[in-house]
């Protein structure tokens, strides 16, 4: 069996002084299946008069999956639609050819704590029409004395209603007191778990909040003691069968279509439609590492 790789979070600004760990990619570890980036925002406590504010952006080639903690976020996309989130709700954006969203705290003062991934879509479907969805119920259970919330894919019986272009696993374990569980893991699946709060043994091998455990492939089952107060997640899927490359808020194969994507965004092309009247502010990627072909 592989051993597991620990990989530390690290810290990322996300503009007006709101960080964020990122812990995928990394240079140890850049995918988890299809999961291609995990950022853990929080527990943040806005000052009065201050929250999250993310002006208007572009995705293509990806879909964004929220889950949410702590807080309330308002989410307006270039499709029309406007969805306020709130805890233990998820929400999924697939950009496919190109989406341009918003992401704004509902009230100021109010405090933050989600998770924030994308998806990579696979080549056949990096072309799809955009789409939005939100998710207010999730299958939820208990086993022992940790509470289960089934997020993305199928775990025994349960199915998420989320939809995905590829074979995934999201799962959030949370519990009050410390206890033991035992999951069973598809061996065919790689994997990787992050504390969100709290901490967790697996093994002889003790992590802490935004410390990612990648744990690979070849795993049928995963013992888990939990630490009291402890909130991991846990990704799963089958590896991508090609790497993919992401650049800003783009995911893509070659590294012309997403030069042709930033073009696009910078001379306001029809291909990124206006989020609400249009008044946000425009978020501006910065150059090329390799140039504009």
């Amino acid at each position: 069996m592989n051993p597991i790789v620990r990989i530390e979070a690290r810290s990322a600004d996300l503009g007006d002084g709101m960080l964020v760990r990122r812990s995928l990619p990394s240079r140890q570890q850049r995918m988890v299946g299809a999961w291609c980036f995990l950022d853990h925002a929080g527990p943040i406590a806005f000052a009065p008069g201050h929250g999250m504010h993310v002006g208007a952006h572009p995705h293509i080639g990806l879909q964004t999956f929220t889950w949410l903690i702590e807080g309330e976020v308002l989410h307006r996309d270039s499709l029309g639609n406007e969805q306020v989130i709130r805890p233990g709700q998820v929400n999924l954006m697939t950009a496919g050819r190109g989406i341009v969203h918003t992401e704004d705290s509902l009230h100021d003062g109010q405090a933050l704590h989600a998770a924030q991934l994308w998806i990579a879509l696979p080549p056949d479907a990096q072309d799809c029409a955009p789409d939005f969805a939100h998710y207010p119920d999730l299958p939820r259970w208990q086993e022992g004395g940790a509470q289960l919330t089934l997020l993305a894919g199928r775990y025994g019986e349960r199915s998420a209603p989320t939809r995905l272009y590829s074979p995934l696993l999201g799962m959030d374990i949370s519990c009050a007191e410390a206890t033991a569980l035992e999951l069973q893991l598809a061996p065919d699946f790689e994997y990787g778990l992050l504390p969100l709060a709290g901490e967790v043994g697996i093994g002889e091998e003790c992590f802490r909040a935004d410390e990612f455990a990648y744990l690979g492939r070849g795993r049928d089952a995963l013992r888990l003691n939990l630490g009291a107060g402890a909130q991991v997640l846990l990704l799963g899927g089958q590896p991508f069968a090609q790497p993919v490359l992401m650049w800003w808020n783009f995911v893509g194969f070659s590294k012309a279509a997403i030069a042709a994507a930033q073009g696009q965004w910078n001379s306001g092309d029809p291909r990124f439609g206006p989020v609400g009247d249009g008044r946000a502010p425009r978020l501006v990627p910065p150059p090329l590492p390799w140039g504009d072909g």
